[in-house]
């Protein structure tokens, strides 16, 4: 091969990048996971997903086909990333680099090797990582013992620190202008992508104006309308709202991988009494969860006390997902932390510093009374004795019917 075309670089091309979070917080992370990996007895733990290389590192990868990875041993910490990216993933990382080029389909293996040696038990994420990779891992690293690491790394991140917090306030305040801009601009004829293009543009321009530095990437609105707004994620599409339409606000700016949201049910100049009577129903359900969002709640138990709401009222038939989730290093494509959700199969207990949402969601189907998806959505902060809702979003019937008419 060519002396030139090298398997692996050292491009630390310019200087660190503004990041929110210090160099105390970023050794914390590090540090804790390096406490779990001594007692699990691990030289060494090779991340590969978007969530716990951001959370670890600070660097969000963008995947198109190369392999990243973040590697944790314990007294390095190095990303490593694909030539395309040239030094932004240093000037990204609290982390060393180490950069693999293109000109051997070998060369992001080479880069594990040089940096963990050869190791005797390593932390890889299971519930992340492809059958293909860990053959190809095993394969770099004969007689080395694979260990699932992705638990643990994601318990760690479900408690967030005061940095995680202020950014995550920031996000929601971000995600209020996206939603007055949503209610703003929905009006009957005009189409879903319309109101969307115009919140998703008010966050990213706001984002732009409050940091010092920051990677505009990824957020986005979700505006649904009419039949639409029966599944929590579906796109947005070129349907035109019509007078009286059910409408369904989702704003979701991302500030350095940390995600956050704020959903809303609306009506378009009017509201049927069939509609009205399950709207209201549902922000009671919504209000009742707040509520119940404390330290020591029992997730399921949360998700149980919710369902007889619903029960009551012969809707629990009608309810399509969970009733909230945490929040963190997470996206639409992209990251979970499974172990904070508010449903009947999670026995996790909530803590201060856990932050975690509520946003119960009903669909009737078309063609019923009332048909369409109701669902509203919270952040809170669990705090020493309570939690703190972050959202400050006005919701329900007082003030969610827009439109010229109004």
């Amino acid at each position: 091969m060519d002396d030139d075309l090298q398997h692996l670089v050292t491009w630390h091309n310019g200087e660190k990048s503004y990041s929110p979070f210090s160099e105390t917080e970023m050794d914390r992370r590090q540090f804790a996971m390096r406490a779990q990996m001594a007692m699990a007895r691990l030289d060494a733990c090779i991340f590969t997903s978007h969530h716990n290389i951001c959370y670890f590192s600070g660097f969000l990868y963008c995947y198109f086909g190369r392999r990243y990875a973040f590697a944790l041993t314990g007294n390095t910490a190095t990303t490593i990333t694909p030539a395309i990216d040239g030094g932004q993933p240093w000037r990204r990382s609290f982390a060393d680099n180490l950069t693999y080029t293109d000109w051997q389909r070998d060369s992001y293996f080479r880069a594990l090797q040089q940096t963990l040696g050869s190791p005797k038990r390593v932390g890889i994420e299971f519930d992340q990582i492809s059958l293909n990779l860990l053959s190809l891992l095993q394969e770099a690293f004969p007689g080395t013992e694979f260990i699932d690491a992705a638990d643990v790394a994601m318990q760690l991140r479900t408690v967030k620190s005061a940095e995680e917090h202020a950014l995550i306030r920031e996000g929601a305040r971000i995600c209020k202008i996206g939603g007055q801009t949503c209610i703003e601009a929905a009006n009957a004829g005009i189409p879903e992508h319309e109101v969307a293009l115009a919140s998703t543009n008010a966050m990213v321009r706001e984002i732009g104006e409050s940091f010092p530095f920051v990677e505009l990437m990824d957020t986005w609105t979700w505006f649904q309308s009419g039949i639409n707004t029966d599944g929590a994620h579906n796109p947005v599409t070129n349907r035109k709202i019509e007078s009286g339409d059910i409408l369904s606000l989702n704003c979701f700016p991302m500030i350095f991988g940390y995600y956050t949201a704020l959903e809303r049910t609306l009506f378009c100049d009017y509201v049927s009494e069939a509609h009205l009577d399950l709207w209201e129903k549902n922000c009671a359900v919504h209000e009742k969860g707040m509520a119940l969002i404390q330290p020591g709640a029992r997730c399921r138990e949360i998700a149980a006390e919710l369902n007889e709401m619903y029960r009551s009222w012969d809707l629990l038939r009608y309810r399509s997902f969970g009733y909230g989730h945490s929040f963190g290093v997470l996206c639409h494509y992209y990251g979970r932390e499974a172990a904070v959700e508010l449903r009947e199969d999670i026995d996790t207990v909530l803590e201060p510093g856990m932050v975690v949402s509520m946003e119960p969601m009903i669909m009737v189907p078309e063609g019923g009374p009332g048909a369409g998806g109701y669902r509203e959505h919270d952040i809170l902060i669990v705090t020493e004795d309570g939690a703190e809702n972050i959202t400050g979003f006005p919701y329900g019937p007082e003030e969610m019917i827009v439109g010229t008419q109004n």
